[in-house]
């Protein structure tokens, strides 16, 4: 070991590594000790000297356990409003296609989010990443997609990367214009995917667009129109990831695969031909229990196909105004056990290692010597509590790069 002086340590807990094919990877009275925002020792605490204030600028002594931080991979936190008004219609019979139809669902957002001003977005924005980094996220994906024009979609991507700046966490931005139709494009998608390619290389050149991301569906866009985004994407160097097959089979997951897409998400409808696809291309599957939940879907993601083609299954909150106003990762964690019937091991290397992966992040997600010193403290026993408890609040630190941000 490197006797150089470390930033901090952590000692005592259990560390779960998840530096393994399968299991936890747990380490009994581990230490983790990290320098310059990375991990520099991940080990049990008798590696290390019986001195640890001669080595290290901060000890501290923990007892729980502790886990990567956790990776929130697929949410639209910033938005203006709220839908509550479609969850009550919802739960009277209304269907999610009917409202969105009707105008309302993504739409509304747009109306609000195009009405406030960059510093209300960002004001009303900020409790819902504190929320998530309070509960263990470390890193977060945000995506645009309620501003539909130049303008607005600017104004979200801007918002989101100030959030990262606020909360201490990386966030890793998604543009994802192809979302709605806007009402001034009615009835012409195929104009506005011409002008959402348009604004994508001025918002890239402004360093706002990690990935690009599109919705399709029925009552969203075709594959024909998505494929054009896609291409635009690629032109740019820009890695793309897609809502697929949520509401019907469109062959969504296979396309998005084909242009070696970081994720497909959604996918309760994705047949064999898709999962095979992602299987050959690396996509990860991105599964969004929130909105499975909130929706009561009957239709669940093809869990056995996945496993039998080894396509990694990571987790996301989808924290969104309409289908999933999920403000906790560990919860979605909790309704991917209960709904999807995930393991907790499966749920935690959702939320880590394979969320990581759908980010194309490889820095991150499992603890390991050279990885970003990303990790949470968490007080609990054993990490199946983490999917066990409904509620409450476990974590009792949450550092990312080495630094506390709550």
């Amino acid at each position: 070991m490197n006797a150089s002086r470390f930033d901090g340590i952590v000692v005592g807990a259990t560390l779960v590594t998840l530096d393994t094919d399968a299991g936890y990877g747990l380490v009994a009275d581990g230490a983790l000790g990290w320098k310059d925002a990375m991990l520099a020792y991940v080990g049990p605490r008798a590696g290390l000297p019986a001195d640890l204030a001669s080595i290290a600028g901060e000890v501290v002594e923990a007892d729980g356990v502790v886990t990567p931080g956790l990776v929130d991979c697929h949410t639209h936190a910033v938005f203006a409003g709220d839908r509550a008004a479609e969850f009550e219609q919802r739960l009277q019979g209304a269907s999610y296609e009917e409202i969105a139809r009707a105008g309302g669902g993504i739409l509304s957002t747009v109306r609000a989010v195009r009405d406030a001003s960059e510093d209300a977005l960002f004001a009303e924005s900020l409790p819902r990443a504190q929320a998530l980094v309070a509960d263990g996220a470390t890193t977060l994906e945000i995506k645009s997609g309620y501003g539909l024009d130049f303008d607005n979609e600017r104004k979200m991507l801007r918002v989101a990367r100030k959030l990262g700046e606020r909360c201490g966490v990386d966030v890793r931005t998604t543009y994802l214009a192809a979302h709605a139709l806007p009402p001034e494009f009615a009835g012409n998608p195929a104009g506005y995917i011409d002008s959402a390619i348009e604004w994508l290389p001025k918002l890239h050149a402004e360093g706002l667009v990690d990935a690009v991301d599109a919705f399709c569906e029925g009552i969203g866009f075709s594959p024909a129109q998505t494929r054009r985004m896609f291409e635009a994407a690629r032109d740019l160097g820009l890695p793309v990831k897609l809502h697929a097959d949520q509401l019907s089979d469109l062959g969504g997951a296979a396309l998005a695969a084909g242009f070696g897409g970081l994720s497909a998400d959604h996918i309760e409808h994705t047949g064999e031909d898709g999962v095979r696809a992602m299987a050959a291309n690396g996509t990860v599957a991105v599964l969004l229990p929130g909105a499975f939940h909130v929706l009561r879907e009957t239709k669940l993601p093809p869990f056995d196909l996945l496993r039998a083609h080894g396509v990694p299954m990571a987790l996301a909150t989808d924290c969104n105004p309409g289908t999933s106003p999920l403000l906790s990762l560990r919860q979605a964690m909790q309704l991917g056990c209960t709904h999807f019937k995930l393991t907790p091991e499966e749920a935690l290397r959702g939320t880590t290692v394979n969320a990581a992966k759908a980010l194309g992040l490889h820095d991150r997600g499992v603890l390991r010597v050279g990885m970003r010193a990303d990790f949470v403290h968490w007080r609990i026993r054993r990490p199946a509590e983490l999917c066990y408890w409904l509620g409450g609040s476990l974590a009792h630190g949450v550092f990312a790069g080495g630094k506390r941000v709550a």
